[in-house]
């Protein structure tokens, strides 16, 4: 206790630079917080993933569609135990802003294969007997007010007109790593619209993408080779890949820009602990004559260290406590400011490790140079600085 009270009085002997530090150190630590937690949102799809699941394309890209017989093909295949199809909608509510993901799905097939989208059996019921029913994610619809019943409008762009749903479930996750902010809605009522507005064409009996369920994860790359061996040499050849290999897909596309993310966060910790080096340098420079006293009056050079360690985490730890306190509120309001950019959107307890972990590394390697040239201070030399 006498040694915590002397590092306390020591670190706020010169309060407005330990003050000015420790808001330098709260500013880098929440951003530091920040930034990883938007390199995990970034991820969270890749996170959610089943093991169970493959996704099945074109081979050429995503936006070649794939036709709607080859669901029976793909289902024979060994090992495979279920099969369902979806679209990517498009649709735009109100504004361009209020970005978020529709799917145009089977709704019995595809719910199987995603129990962890939770309903009630009476919405499963409602939605599956409603071509016009949509469902919707529970922070989707807390976002915008929804509930059961509203009727939404949606302006298309791949598929243009309005388009109205009725919402007949809100869905909620099964855990964090669940994205509540989806809208699925029929496929049959998409090609149904599309033969009467169009005339029919190759849209209206092909799909996005197959999803495909597996009984053995194990299995995985000898069923999507079975699968992509259907097809080859088709006008439609394909490309399957477990559902985690996909979504890393979306992902690096943008690789480059979460590597700049996560090179700036850890700049951020490398600049604060110049600043703090600095700070530590400053006070064991005029504390020369104090330690030079301690090591006349007996005290070993380790008593010395100990003094400029504690003194340099006790403030690297104070100003990344409360750093670490400042990236929840901080993390609330940028993911309220992106809308519906993030689904999944949450501070992780490895977020918080590597910041508390990162304010112990600034606060040790800040004292390790003033604390190793105090030590061996000579003490004559040091006395001469007593005024």
């Amino acid at each position: 206790m006498f040694l915590l009270r002397l590092l306390l009085k020591n670190a706020f002997r010169h309060r407005l630079r330990a003050l000015l530090t420790m808001v330098g150190l709260v500013v880098a630590i929440a951003a530091f917080g920040l930034l990883r937690t938007i390199v995990d949102a970034w991820y969270a799809g890749v996170d959610a993933t089943s093991s169970t699941r493959l996704i099945t394309r074109s081979s050429i890209s995503l936006t070649f569609p794939l036709p709607l017989n080859y669901a029976e093909r793909i289902k024979s295949v060994d090992g495979v135990s279920g099969i369902s199809w979806a679209n990517w909608f498009g649709g735009i509510y109100i504004t361009e802003r209020n970005f978020f993901a529709q799917f145009a799905i089977d709704p019995p097939t595809y719910l199987a294969l995603y129990p962890e989208f939770i309903l009630s059996e009476q919405e499963k019921q409602d939605f599956f007997h409603d071509r016009q029913g949509c469902v919707v994610g529970r922070k989707l619809a807390d976002k915008f007010g929804w509930k059961v019943g509203d009727t939404i409008a949606l302006r298309g762009t791949i598929y243009p007109g309005t388009w109205s749903f009725t919402i007949r479930g809100i869905y909620r996750g099964k855990d964090a790593k669940t994205d509540a902010q989806q809208m699925f809605i029929h496929w049959k009522l998409l090609a149904e619209t599309i033969r009467a507005r169009m005339g029919g064409g190759p849209q209206a009996d092909h799909v996005g993408v197959y999803v495909v369920g597996i009984k053995n994860p194990d299995d995985a790359p000898l069923i999507s080779q079975r699968i992509d061996a259907q097809f080859k040499n088709s006008l439609a050849e394909t490309l399957t890949e477990t559902e985690k290999a996909f979504q890393l897909g979306f992902v690096s596309m943008s690789e480059a820009i979460l590597l700049a993310v996560q090179a700036v966060s850890f700049i951020i910790i490398l600049i604060i602990m110049a600043v703090m080096a600095n700070t530590m340098t400053m006070t064991a420079r005029e504390r020369l004559a104090e330690y030079a006293t301690l090591k006349a009056l007996g005290f070993g050079p380790n008593f010395v260290v100990k003094l400029l360690f504690g003194e340099s985490l006790l403030i690297a730890l104070i100003g990344g406590l409360i750093g670490m306190a400042v990236t929840f509120p901080l993390a609330r309001a940028f993911v309220n400011a992106a809308g519906t950019l993030f689904p999944i959107f949450n501070v992780s307890m490895l977020t918080i490790s590597l910041q508390l972990g990162a304010s112990v590394v600034v606060g040790a390697v800040a004292a390790a140079w003033p604390a190793w040239k105090m030590s061996r201070i000579d003490i004559v030399q040091g006395l001469r600085h007593v005024a």
